[in-house]
């Protein structure tokens, strides 16, 4: 376990405690740890996964529709 003395925001100290209070934490470095995990839980920082790539890729390949104007938009969609 790294120990480290860290400077945060009046801000991320609120946040922190609502997390500490939320999963009924014993302490700030448990919060700490919460939210990293939640990062990481997120996808943040990772690279794009192959799936969504496909999944892009698909999208892509499919037929767009010109909507043009708000007006073209309601007389198609029967907004009017």
């Amino acid at each position: 376990m790294v120990k480290a003395i860290v400077d945060i925001s009046e801000k991320a100290n609120r946040v922190l405690n609502i997390v500490k209070a939320e999963y009924g934490l014993k302490d700030k470095s448990e919060a700490i740890n919460k939210v990293v995990e939640k990062f990481e839980e997120f996808g943040m920082g990772e690279e794009v996964r192959p799936e969504y790539i496909k999944k892009l890729r698909r999208i892509q390949r499919e037929k767009t529709i010109r909507v043009g104007s708000a007006e073209d938009f309601r007389k198609r969609y029967g907004l009017e």
